[in-house]
């Protein structure tokens, strides 16, 4: 189950949501689409850092094997902002943010692994025609 819930006015391609999480992880996954204000409360609350932020994933462990794979929150203003700068549509940075976090959610870390997030990223950024992956623009 794929529970979307959008906090914002910001209408979004759910489907292309759905295809993205059905492809990557066949566990339960919540996603909260929200605003710059409320992301910096979470960034704020669980990670000390006290700014907004593009994306932000919580995973569950896994114990059972049911239990879903956690929440990814996606700033809907924070991604309006960087779409527009580099160019490409809100659905489009919506699904690059939204394969970070599932990848996280899967256990990949790109800040300690050697590369393994990034590769599977960029597979899926691939399979979905999306502009250049978080993590490589991150990197130039």
């Amino acid at each position: 189950m794929i529970d979307i819930e959008n906090e914002t006015d910001t209408q979004i391609n759910y489907t292309l949501l759905e295809n993205i999480v059905n492809s990557i992880i066949s566990q339960d996954v919540e996603i909260i689409l929200t605003d710059n204000s409320t992301i910096q409360g979470y960034n704020r609350q669980y990670r000390d850092i006290d700014k907004p932020t593009d994306v932000l994933s919580f995973p569950i462990e896994n114990i059972t094997g049911y239990e879903p794979a956690g929440t990814v929150i996606i700033s809907l203003e924070y991604a309006k902002n960087i779409s527009d700068e580099l160019g490409h549509s809100l659905d489009e940075e919506v699904a690059l943010l939204l394969i970070h976090g599932l990848l996280h959610l899967s256990g990949y870390d790109h800040e300690i692994d050697n590369g393994e997030m990034r590769d599977k990223e960029e597979y899926w950024i691939k399979e979905f025609r999306l502009p250049k992956s978080l993590i490589v623009r991150t990197q130039n």
